[in-house]
């Protein structure tokens, strides 16, 4: 039997509700709402949480800066940016981090595919130029990071350092390297630099495809790398009921607004990996159904991540073992919305894939017993 895998949550950093493109039930990205997600992340066993980044979203950093003191195991990916700081500030502030967090650090580098973003952030580089900068600052920060002396002299970046940093971090030789590219020039990136490829969630043979590429690559430079699953769950007792989650979902999005995604995702977008996730539906309908139990209505209108596995809790394990089988490790999930679906996907899905819960009882040290409970409510 596999390994279980390791299953990641989502904090909704720019905000959250039951129905996408709607305001009907929104809830903004309060600090409060944030905290709640993040310690029944942490209470129900989630190994970790994905911050999410870009103009719209709270500052991941300043986020699990002020969460890590809240939650005992909880690890926090957040995303590293090249080009928006220097390396060597970047591997200071990624090792006071992961020593305030007492070594829960991930980081998920983040190159960027919208221009428009990029450029307020002073970044004017093409696709293929962000990518070597990416490479660059990723060459100097493990350096630094990793206590490692360097003279770098690139096109694009220069550092000198000469040595380990005056604070080491927790983790060694550095926190975790996530990362998500599939052009080919972020393919280059992953193999030379990351411990985790992350993918969006296409069809699995188009996942297997992209994961060769990935490996080929890295064993061209000597290197392996790990996998990871970034993708939305329904998973409710049947199929039927997941199902009618997953239509309430979009069930207040106009075709309006599935127009103005797909002019937006057009205009304004670069990145091979949101042209893979908007090609599974072309913005229709009718083409929800891109793969057993995969479903992409959330791209209709969804930037990132855009499909979601929607069944009941067996057949959703199968297809997660699926990835499995094709080399995933951890899977970074979510569901709208975020709090109540934490506890859906944890209650019913992690004893179908032999995941280890959150539930004991903490002042006893002993397993949660719901007839006790039920009696001494009785009583």
């Amino acid at each position: 039997m596999s390994d279980p895998l390791n299953l990641f949550w989502f904090l909704p950093t720019s905000g959250d509700g039951a129905y996408l493109g709607s305001k009907e039930g929104w809830r903004p990205a309060e600090f409060g709402y944030l905290r709640e997600i993040a310690q029944a992340a942490d209470r129900l066993g989630f190994g970790g949480v994905l911050l999410p980044t870009g103009p719209a979203c709270l500052d991941g950093w300043t986020v699990a800066s002020a969460l890590a003191p809240l939650t005992e195991r909880l690890k926090f990916l957040v995303a590293l940016r090249p080009g928006v700081l220097t390396p060597a500030m970047a591997a200071r502030q990624a090792v006071a981090l992961d020593r305030i967090s007492n070594g829960r650090l991930l980081l998920n580098v983040v190159t960027g595919g919208n221009p428009g973003d990029l450029e307020a952030d002073g970044i004017l580089l093409s696709h293929d130029e962000r990518y070597r900068q990416t490479s660059e600052f990723l060459a100097i920060w493990r350096a630094i990071a990793g206590g490692e002396a360097i003279d770098f002299q690139g096109t694009h970046l220069r550092s000198v350092s000469p040595g380990p940093l005056a604070f080491p971090s927790v983790q060694t030789p550095y926190p975790a390297l996530y990362f998500g590219g599939s052009s080919d020039a972020g393919i280059e990136v992953a193999a030379e630099h990351v411990d985790y490829y992350l993918t969006w969630g296409e069809p699995p043979a188009q996942v297997a495809e992209k994961f060769d590429r990935v490996r080929a690559a890295a064993a061209r430079r000597g290197r392996t790398v790990r996998f990871g699953l970034r993708i939305h769950l329904i998973v409710r007792e049947t199929e039927a009921e997941a199902c009618a989650a997953a239509d309430r979902l979009i069930s207040k999005l106009s075709d309006e607004a599935i127009e103005a995604g797909r002019q937006r995702n057009a205009r304004v977008s670069e990145s091979e990996g949101q042209k893979r996730m908007a090609a599974l539906h072309g913005h229709r309908r009718e083409n929800l159904i891109v793969g057993p139990n995969l479903w992409a209505g959330l791209g209709l209108v969804r930037e990132g991540a855009g499909t979601a596995l929607v069944g009941d809790p067996a057949t959703v394990a199968e297809r997660l073992r699926e990835y499995q089988a094709l080399g995933v490790e951890t899977v970074i999930a979510s569901g709208y919305p975020h709090l109540e679906e934490a506890y859906k996907v944890a209650e019913l899905l992690f004893p179908a894939l032999g995941v280890k819960a959150g539930g004991s009882d903490i002042r006893r040290g002993r397993e949660f017993d719901p007839g006790a409970a039920l009696r001494l409510a009785a009583g």
